[in-house]
């Protein structure tokens, strides 16, 4: 048996958690990094025993045998052991795997976490560990099996039924399913026709502004036609316009709550055009730890998978501090704010903050990568505010009266900045309505009419999901948790079933197919009522209530009958998506295909016509040479056999005679040049990036070579003579 010394033995799961802890605990303790489960369900088979109650069979993952090697031989020669994995569900199961996997004796065993790690908060838990927590292991074994079953069982039908490759999922099943009634409420949506009627006023001086008509008798109308617009203008024009009434008051807007897990996603996808999956990675480099100049390696954000909006008592003194040394007393509310939680929440952890907030985005900005800065900077923006005081405008309504009918106008200056100083929340919405300008009015003040500003309306149906908005509906329904938001919209992206275009999500003809199969053979497991009560029971194992097990006998009750019906369904042919292209040999719509290099536009005349095109995507935008629409293409390099996309004309190479030569591999935007007027374009790749002008006659044109693209160095006059020489060599 190996000696024992007296060091310590802390596992992580990342070695930069493992560097950030190592230099907080000294010489006494050893930090290793498992690199995350090293046990598991096998791959090749479901793992779970049906016949025996749900017994799962857990093997140490293949590749990571040097891994648990290195870590058994650690903890034999370790005086005491901690499992410091992540604060959740699943890493609780981690912990409770290495226990087994390595065979460590529970009295040498500890259990700690860290909602964030920096020296106190490492040394407190340290001195504080506690017991595996079972009831926590349970909830992730129910929905690991629970997940298990229905992907290792429905998912091998699809694939004779539909297309090889398709996997079914509690959550992703739901998911794509919120995004077809979504497409489909859109499609089937009827606009209905409505008027806004605004007035052009005067004040006896000649100072104009704009009324808004609100109604008759008190009562809100919307005019329906243009014929009730035109008769309500023709009785208008013959009446007096007054002032019946100014009110000017105070009004208060208080902060945004701290970030949650999907509040997160949400703003970073609005703000930061970061992918759910991009900003999780990011900010968890930011939780492990990042090293600082003057600081050493410091975890800069608590734990990132939370729904709790809770605030330490010693977090919230040091933002008061802050603020009143930076901003001052007044930018500091009267008492410390205090946000209410949505149901269901399970609160186990703080909500995303800074874990030091004098540390500011500006003192460690030339320490972090451009997305860790932006991220940082959002977390650290929304933290503080949250903690500050109200922002106050100084608010006037104004009714003004004109017969029967009324007309209303109101205006909003800001007062006191209060939180916005530092951050206000976006929106979903790309347009926000304009915040009018009043002159100052008096009550029984006569006005002089001007003119009429009538404007014709439709009803609008809601907008396709974006990543954010169908994260936010996800939570709002109860369906997955934080830890499976992002995972799940990357699921439906990867498998086909919903394609992004733009920023928007859209069900594509795959998505359709498998949603419909699902819904006649396992409706419960596409239902998002189902999926929201099987959430909450995986919350009442892990508050010790139901038994794991019991969660997979009510599921597994009647799944096995509807799992040999699905299985004598027919054949699912999957419906082609028709394009706007139009075949130039025989003129029929183009329909997108799947090919071996990804999708293409095809004739749906083949095999009679046999023209196909690459897929093309419009994008926002003007041809800068023509005016044309902009669109995406892909190709394939004939060298590596991989895709590519690039951005040119809608009449490139355009065989019905039009041509334009423009192409881009720029990404266009919506954004015009201020300068001159051309659509701007953005560096492609992952993250955020700044728009820039590629017109070469604007003063705002960005030469090509400062771009930001990585270009390969020359090689040196020697490198080249002594590659020469080498080739001769071998020929000789």
């Amino acid at each position: 048996m190996a000696k024992k010394t007296q060091k310590n033995l802390v596992i992580v799961e990342s070695p930069a958690k493992a560097k950030t802890i190592g230099k907080y605990l000294g010489d006494e303790y050893v930090v290793k990094a498992c690199m995350g489960h090293l046990r598991d369900l096998p791959k090749s088979t479901m793992g779970v025993d049906l016949e025996n109650d749900f017994e799962p069979d857990y093997r140490p993952i293949k590749g990571k045998e040097e891994i648990i090697r290195d870590l058994k031989k650690a903890a034999d020669e370790s005086r005491d052991v901690y499992l410091a994995t992540d604060p959740d569900r699943e890493g609780e199961a981690i912990s409770w795997h290495l226990q087994h996997l390595l065979g460590l004796d529970e009295d040498k065993t500890h259990r700690v976490t860290f909602n964030e790690i920096t020296k106190k908060v490492v040394s407190d838990s340290i001195a504080a560990p506690r017991a595996i927590d079972r009831n926590l292991v349970d909830a992730q074994q129910a929905r690991r099996l629970l997940d298990r079953v229905v992907g290792y069982q429905i998912s091998p039908i699809m694939w004779r039924k539909i297309r090889r490759g398709l996997s079914a999922g509690r959550v992703q099943s739901v998911a794509t399913r919120m995004v077809d009634d979504r497409d489909r409420e859109i499609d089937a949506f009827c606009p209905e026709e409505y008027w806004t009627l605004d007035a052009q006023v005067e004040k006896a001086d000649g100072t104009a502004f704009a009324i808004h008509y609100y109604g008759a008798g008190g009562k809100r109308h919307e005019p329906a036609s243009r014929e009730e617009v035109e008769a309500l203008e023709q009785e208008l024009r013959g009446l007096a316009f007054t002032v019946q009434s100014v009110k000017r008051a105070d009004k208060t807007r208080s902060p945004a709550p701290p970030f949650t897990t999907s509040t997160l996603q949400q703003e970073a996808s609005r703000r930061l055009n970061m992918t759910p999956r991009r900003t999780m990675a990011v900010a968890q480099q930011l939780y492990e730890g990042v090293d600082v100049t003057g600081e050493g390696t410091v975890g800069l954000i608590t734990y990132m998978r939370t729904d709790s909006l809770r605030i330490s008592a010693e977090a919230q003194n040091a933002a008061r501090s802050f603020i009143n040394q930076r901003y001052g007393a007044a930018y500091c509310p009267a008492s410390f704010r205090h946000f209410k939680a949505k149901a269901g929440a399970q609160d186990a952890h703080e909500a995303i903050r800074p874990s030091n907030v004098a540390l500011t985005p500006e003192k460690v900005r030339h320490d972090l990568s451009a997305e860790q800065y932006r991220l940082y900077r959002l977390i650290w923006s929304r933290f503080l505010a949250s903690q500050m005081a109200n922002a106050v405008y100084d608010s006037v309504n104004v009714e003004v009266s004109a017969g029967r009918h009324s007309f209303r106008a109101s205006a909003g200056t800001l007062k006191f900045a209060g939180y916005t100083a530092v951050y206000e929340e976006s929106r979903d919405e790309e347009k926000e309505e304009k915040e009018l300008s009043l002159p100052p009015l008096e009550q029984g003040e006569s006005l002089s009419l001007r003119d009429f500003d009538a404007q014709q309306h439709f009803t609008q149906p809601p907008a396709h999901y974006t990543e954010a908005t169908l994260i936010r509906a996800m939570e709002e329904q109860g369906i997955g948790r934080p830890s499976t938001y992002a995972p799940t919209v990357s699921t439906i992206l990867d498998r086909g079933y919903v394609k992004k275009e733009g920023k928007y999500l859209f069900v594509t003809g795959l998505g359709r197919a498998v949603t419909g199969w699902m819904e006649d053979y396992f409706s419960d497991v596409a239902d998002t009522k189902f999926t929201a009560h099987m959430e909450e029971l995986l919350d009442s194992v892990e508050e010790g209530k139901t038994p794991w097990k019991d969660v997979l006998r009510e599921f597994y009750a009647g799944f096995s009958d509807r799992l040999e019906q699905a299985g004598k369904s027919d054949y699912v042919k999957i419906p082609a998506a028709v394009s706007e292209e139009i075949c130039p040999v025989c003129g029929r719509n183009l329909v997108e295909k799947e090919g071996r290099f990804g999708p293409f536009l095809a004739c749906p005349g083949f095999p009679d016509c046999t023209f196909t095109m690459p897929l093309v995507v419009q994008m926002p935008g003007r041809c800068p040479k023509c005016g044309g629409r902009l669109m995406k293409r892909t190709g394939v390099s004939k060298k590596t056999g991989k895709q590519y996309a690039y951005y040119c004309c809608e009449f490139s190479n355009n065989r019905n005679g039009a041509s334009c030569d423009f192409m881009s591999w720029d990404v266009p935007v919506k954004d015009d040049c201020p300068v001159c007027g051309h659509t701007m374009f953005k560096r492609a790749g992952r993250g955020f990036k700044r728009p820039f002008c590629i017109n070469p006659d604007c003063s705002n044109f960005l030469p090509e070579e400062k771009r930001g693209y990585y270009k390969k160095a020359d090689e040196s006059e020697g490198k080249r003579a002594r590659k020469s020489a080498s080739g001769k060599a071998k020929k000789a």
